[in-house]
């Protein structure tokens, strides 16, 4: 394919911004291969005659530009296509080393792909053979940085030999592919099927038939694993599967060749992946062993902003975050491996497109005991979302529809949501929070249980109308006397700050706009209604007493 031709496709709609002056033997290059490079050292790469693709990860400032380009002309590539997506514009820098260098520069839009544009390429080429795809596969597993590349290849593969591959997760949680995604049920008994092959030790690819549709199952893990034991559990629920709408067992030897490229593509982005939560888990652990130390609650600020929160975040900020803590049981007695548990909750927790949005980036987890502990960032407030924060009703539908495949017919889990987390001081409250939702959980009768903050106030409020009359009002005299006297001699409003503070769930800076006071005036009367009751307010066991106190009084 020339040049000029590929300028010519309108649907691309490419913009040629160096070249347009030289003669037309710049124009009739050929193209013979479509590479995606965002590496600054790319020289092994390019061979000559390559349309190089790039979303100029690599450029930062003005000056970069010189090094990739001088290799590109002494490769003797045919032109450079960069991605405007990036940046929001090709940096003029790109323009003059490409003048200099003689190279052709073509601008390619935002809304047009990568993929795209290598598609057309492909489509043209003379002969081109399943060897020119595997070719493709090899260059991008290479060069894999992140999903993106991983969907860019599938796509293609859909596009030119005319099957879907998608990539789950063992819960059947879509990871790249075809789009638009499995339906969920198809997904998830894929992803059922899989394990069960997996466990019975069944030799791969493994063939299902759903409905009028045959699909081939391609596990990619440790090729080392044995066979599946109890302890093996978290292991497996974190695979991968490749999902291939067709009957592979059928294809001949050069096909297989390059299911098996693939495949290869695919475990390297999943290695990458491993890396990554091995390194987010490493800080989650650092960051629970520092809310069980006994670090005053005055330096947890300056302890946790510089460890696992600020770099799971990629920010110096405090980012808002949610605790989940979970603990199961088979046969009611066994516990289930927080280790496996672990693992399903960060599966269950993926909501890239949810209300909340949360990727496998914002989730840290850990063990702790027979508990599993995960981290979760969750967005700041806008206009349209005051108060965002984990759905429990929605997760427990999701690990519902999970669960019993793998639990097996008498296991149950139980799960506790704290509150959002909007400064770091708040830390230990918000893990105590989550854990006495754990509790709330355990006693519920379904087999999956999830509790959180809403519940716990509701739990504690239906138990009043359970004591007498008596007993509560006496209760709501010891809590709450010393603070109504204080109002009486001084007209001071304590007992007014302590409510309006509980219905702010312990915020500092939401309690005082209500107020209409300063953070340190707010945090004044709270010190001084801790040293009335000899409560402590950081503890949900006594903000839970206190609100008691408030309805039975």
């Amino acid at each position: 394919m020339r040049l000029r031709e590929l300028l010519d496709i309108d649907e691309l709609g490419l913009l040629l911004l160096v070249g347009q002056d030289a003669d037309d033997s710049v124009l009739d290059r050929a193209i013979r291969a479509v590479p995606t490079i965002d590496l600054a050292d790319l020289g092994r790469f390019v061979t000559g005659s390559e349309l190089v693709l790039t979303e100029l990860a690599w450029w930062r400032e003005d000056g970069d530009a010189e090094a990739f380009i001088r290799i590109l002309g002494q490769a003797g590539v045919t032109a450079l296509a960069a991605g405007e997506a990036a940046h929001g514009f090709v940096p003029d820098d790109l323009v003059r080393a490409c003048r200099r260098h003689g190279l052709p520069l073509v601008a390619v839009k935002p809304e047009t792909s990568f993929t795209t544009v290598t598609e057309h390429v492909l489509r043209r080429l003379p002969g081109r053979h399943h060897g020119d795809l595997a070719a493709v596969v090899e260059r991008h597993r290479q060069l894999l940085t992140d999903h993106s590349a991983l969907d860019s290849v599938l796509e293609l593969l859909r596009h030119s030999l005319g099957f879907d591959v998608h990539v789950l997760s063992a819960t059947g949680r879509q990871i790249a592919g075809a789009r638009p995604p499995l339906h969920a049920k198809t997904a998830t008994a894929l992803a059922g099927r899989y394990l069960a092959a997996r466990r019975s030790c069944e030799a791969a690819p493994h063939r299902v038939t759903i409905g009028d549709r045959l699909y081939s199952l391609v596990p990619v893990r440790d090729a080392a694993a044995g066979p599946s034991t109890a302890a093996e559990h978290a292991a497996e629920l974190g695979d991968w599967l490749l999902v291939v709408e067709a009957d592979t067992s059928t294809w001949p030897a050069t096909d297989v060749e390059l299911l098996d490229r693939i495949v290869e593509l695919v475990a390297d982005a999943r290695s990458a992946h491993d890396r990554a939560k091995v390194a987010l888990n490493d800080l989650a652990r650092q960051f629970l062993d520092l809310l069980h130390s006994a670090v005053p609650p005055d330096e947890i600020p300056v302890r946790l902003s510089s460890t696992a929160q600020a770099v799971i975040s990629q920010k110096k900020t405090w980012q808002r975050c949610q605790f989940v803590v979970a603990r199961g049981e088979r046969d009611g007695t066994r516990p289930i491996p927080a280790s496996a548990l672990r693992v399903l909750l960060e599966e269950a927790l993926i909501q890239p497109d949810g209300p909340v949005p949360v990727s496998p980036q914002d989730i840290a987890a850990t063990v702790d005991g027979e508990q599993a502990v995960l981290f979760v960032l969750v967005p700041e407030p806008t206009d349209a979302l005051p108060d965002p924060a984990l759905d429990c009703a929605a997760l427990q539908l999701r690990l519902a529809a999970v669960l019993p495949r793998w639990l097996g017919p008498t296991g149950s889990v139980s799960i506790g949501v704290g509150s959002p987390v909007a400064a770091p001081g708040n830390a230990r409250r918000a893990l105590d929070e989550a854990r006495t939702a754990l509790r709330v959980a355990h006693d519920g009768s379904e087999r999956v249980t999830v509790r959180g903050p809403d519940d716990l106030t509701s739990h504690i409020l239906s138990l009043l109308p359970l004591i007498p009359a008596e007993t509560r009002q006496a209760f709501a005299a010891r809590l709450l006397g010393p603070l109504r006297d204080h109002d009486s001699r001084h007209r001071t409003d304590l007992l007014a700050t302590l409510e309006t503070f509980l219905d702010c769930d312990g915020s500092w800076t939401k309690c005082a706009a209500q107020l209409h006071l300063h953070v340190n005036s707010l945090r004044h009367r709270v010190t001084r209604i801790e040293q009335l009751t000899g409560r402590s307010l950081a503890r949900l066991e006594t903000r839970l007493d206190f609100l008691a106190a408030l309805r039975a009084g």
